[in-house]
């Protein structure tokens, strides 16, 4: 073993005494089982360049990626919670948000060939408790991120669906609509880098906003939907509120995504100003959509926000303009779900850094089966709020907040007399995590339990 000193991001907020973590190698690569491949990918000669993002266009794939799903259910959030409350929330979600993101990039920084959860758990399972724990983190961690993107693969696929059957008045069975969205965001996944899926992501981000900005403007002139009145403050039960929590919560959950677009940014040191700007650019869409909409549409406000509009003929616009970032920010979760079921089978192989017969092959197939999984997965759970709560308790609760605690704890578990704000910052990331996943799951089970709104598996309209 030997140890490596690293220039600190300043996560804790102290001074920049550099982390001394035990490695397994002293280049900071994860174990060899973890199968990583970015060593291989800048070889001389080599056909795919896995280091293309700048730090902007690494920032415009996480907005794409972060303002999809989430900001549809922010003005229903709002009617939920009540309006101070609801704004509180949103403020507070988006600070711890940006912190654990900042973990993230001091990880990497002291850890630069790392491209997954998987490596992640791999290096702190290995140091702590020896091989066979880094084996069992890794794989743990690695399909824990697969599955959780596949989940939210299923979510894209949902919104889909509303949005076709928005557009063309349901007039074909739901299913169907499903279907075809799943050839169409498989067609868009057929490539293997995220070069071309940043110049989509530029789309995709202006997609939303227009879509957000139109129904705003919509609403606020027409005042379409139900009474006008506002709630400052509500009385609610206890599962109604934490469900409402869980839905702000991975409007921030972009950190499934961290790893993936760092290992394949061109200077990793440019984390932070891509960090900064998508948390500025979400939580300010956030908030002013969330509340704009909301105070003009009042309690009834639908979820996805996108068919407050007040007509039906505007309704359509707006779903239409929203179209690229729902199939786009589907295509960004993915990529990163597929890039970690390939390097797991061809990491360290020609097939990662060439475009062989069988490495192409084995791709398509491999983002085929997922996006089938995430099909069933959007017919199975036909409720948009019910399933994002899903999604929140299982897995965001865990990757954007409890593991990068643990992560920091594992950098500096050395210096916890020198970092005790750092210390209980990080322990209190893993107890919201902790909190996130138990009550969350058991608020979203009991309100599907209830249930009887939509059915799963029917050619019933869910617009």
């Amino acid at each position: 073993m030997r140890e490596k000193s690293t220039t600190s991001l300043g996560v804790d907020g102290s001074s920049d005494v550099s982390a001394t973590p035990e490695k397994q190698a002293g280049d900071g690569s994860p174990p060899e089982y973890a199968g990583t491949t970015s060593s291989l990918a800048r070889e001389e000669g080599e056909e795919i360049n896995y280091h293309t993002l700048s730090w902007w266009r690494a920032a415009v794939v996480l907005v794409a990626e972060t303002v999809s799903l989430g900001i549809l259910s922010l003005p229903s959030v709002i009617a939920t919670l009540g309006l101070v409350p609801g704004i509180i929330v949103i403020c507070v979600i988006a600070v711890i948000s940006g912190y654990s993101g900042l973990v993230f990039g001091h990880f990497c920084q002291q850890y630069p060939d790392i491209r997954s959860f998987g490596d992640a758990g791999a290096i702190m399972g290995e140091a702590l408790w020896g091989p066979a724990a880094g084996r069992a983190c890794f794989l743990l961690l690695g399909w824990g991120q697969t599955v959780f993107m596949v989940f939210i693969m299923g979510s894209h696929l949902l919104t889909w669906s509303i949005a076709l059957n928005n557009l063309t008045d349901s007039s074909q069975c739901t299913v169907m609509w499903t279907g075809i969205g799943l050839i169409i965001f498989f067609l868009f996944n057929i490539g293997r880098t995220l070069e071309y899926t940043s110049y989509m992501s530029i789309a995709s981000s202006l997609s939303i906003l227009s879509a957000v900005l139109v129904t705003i403007v919509d609403v606020a002139v027409e005042k379409p939907i139900g009474s006008t009145s506002i709630d400052i403050f509500r009385q609610m039960g206890f599962t109604t509120g934490f469900l409402a929590t869980t839905n702000i919560a991975i409007a921030f959950c972009a950190h499934s995504c961290f790893f993936t677009v760092m290992s394949e940014l061109k200077n990793k040191a440019d984390w932070p100003k891509a960090l900064c700007a998508l948390q500025i650019l979400d939580t300010s869409l956030y908030l002013v959509s969330a509340i704009v909409i909301y105070i003009f549409v009042g309690p009834d406000v639908p979820s996805p926000a996108l068919s407050a509009a007040g007509s039906d003929v505007l309704r359509k616009v707006i779903w239409g303009i929203a179209l690229p970032t729902i199939v786009i920010a589907g295509v960004i979760y993915g990529h990163v779900a597929g890039t970690f079921m390939f390097e797991r089978v061809f990491g360290g192989t020609e097939h990662v850094v060439r475009r062989t017969r069988l490495g192409t092959i084995a791709w398509l197939s491999m983002m085929l089966g997922i996006w089938l999984l995430a099909f069933v997965i959007a017919e199975s759970i036909p409720i948009f709020n019910s399933l994002l709560s899903l999604v929140a308790a299982l897995f965001v609760s865990w990757f954007s907040y409890g593991i990068p605690g643990m992560m920091w704890l594992f950098l500096y578990r050395h210096e916890y007399s020198q970092r005790k704000v750092g210390v209980v910052a990080n322990i209190g990331l893993v107890i919201i995590g902790f909190l996130l996943c138990a009550v969350g799951l058991w608020s979203t089970i009991d309100s599907l339990a209830g249930s009887s709104s939509s059915k799963p598996w029917t050619c019933a309209s869910n617009a």
